[in-house]
Formats: C-alpha cells, structure tokens, sequence
C-alpha cells in the first residue's frame, strides 16, 4: 500500500520531456497514419483540415491539445483521450508547430 501511495505521488511529476525517443517514434508514425487517414497522408487535408505549421499558427496550443484530447462535437474528431496522455498530445501539437518533415515519417 506505501509503495502504491508513493507512485501516486510521483506520477505527477511525469513530463513531456520524459517521453522516450521510442514513443516518439510511435507517437509520429500514429500521426502520419491514424490522423493521416482524415487530414491526409501529407497531413496537407483531406476529409479534416491541414495539420499544417502554417494552418495551425492560428490557434492557441491549448485549443489543439483539447482538440486531440477530446474531439471535436459535430465533426468527425474523435477523441484520443484513452490512447494518448496529456503529455503526449502536448509533444505531438509542439511536432505539429515546428513542421513535419515529409521524409521523418
């Protein structure tokens, strides 16, 4: 029961920073595919908006994290919630802000 206490107190603590360079990975190939398949593979559109640098500048970076988190009611958005922390959302929409490079996928 300690230790369990313990780990509580210490999840917190658990940043974006601390993704591994291998969840990096799986968290960019999930966007080139499973996000890909709406906003299209080159992420320039498709059934959703572009996932574009330039496209996204407008919005502020915690209205794309809920956007991830939480869909988008009325629209195709699903939420990803259950499949991706809060940490990693906030890692992939700063990816998103910098660019994709074509040739990292």
């Amino acid at each position: 029961m300690k230790l369990l206490v313990i780990l509580l107190f210490l999840l917190p603590a658990l940043s974006a920073e601390e993704i591994s360079p291998e969840r990096q990975s799986d968290l960019l190939h999930l966007l080139r595919q499973d996000c890909g398949a709406c906003h299209g593979m080159t992420l320039k559109g498709g059934l959703g908006p572009p996932l574009l640098a330039e496209s996204l500048a407008i919005y502020p970076k915690e209205f794309l994290v809920q956007t991830i988190l939480f869909g988008r009611a009325g629209t195709p958005m699903p939420p990803w919630e259950d499949f991706l922390s809060p940490a990693e959302v906030r890692w992939l929409v700063e990816q998103l802000l910098k660019g994709i490079d074509d040739e990292a996928s």
